[in-house]
């Protein structure tokens, strides 16, 4: 498991940033960058819920993670613990795959300072996901900045 962090400064306060991050129809959006044919999540924000982060799968089923929101600090800080993935449509918490990243965190900070917010991403990367990851992530958190920017 490798730990990968990533920031950006987006000007707008850190109750618009949340707003756009969490929000279901802006998620879509900032998050098409992991998925260009879409995706989504399924559930809600509140501490101890579980919550699925979905998208095609490119076979013609859909694919994704289960997660337990394990912490949440409104407009300050969200952990995200995985349970297992979704394949094929189906639910996988025991396999040698699914096992591998079952524990990992995601976490998400917001610090904001004069009207600017500073979102900092913490997860943990099962190795062959981590490149893919590095590019991405950086590219998610430019779309999240613009979208948080015209919003406030």
């Amino acid at each position: 498991m490798e730990k990968l962090k990533f920031e950006v400064q987006i000007n707008a306060p850190a109750q618009a940033v949340w707003a756009t991050m969490l929000d279901d129809a802006t998620y879509r959006e900032w998050t098409s960058a992991f998925s260009e044919t879409g995706s989504f999540y399924e559930g809600d924000w509140n501490p101890g819920s579980e919550i699925r982060f979905l998208g095609p799968d490119g076979e013609g089923s859909v694919g994704g993670m289960i997660a337990t929101v394990e912490e949440i600090r409104p407009h300050e800080f969200v952990s995200l613990r995985y349970l297992g993935q979704i394949v094929g449509g189906g639910e996988d918490r025991t396999s040698d795959a699914a096992k591998e990243f079952i524990g990992a965190h995601e976490n998400y900070s917001f610090t904001e300072d004069g009207g600017v917010t500073r979102v900092e991403v913490e997860l943990d990367s099962v190795d062959e996901w981590a490149s893919m990851l590095n590019d991405t992530w950086p590219v998610a958190l430019a779309k999240l900045k613009d979208l948080a920017e015209a919003r406030a």
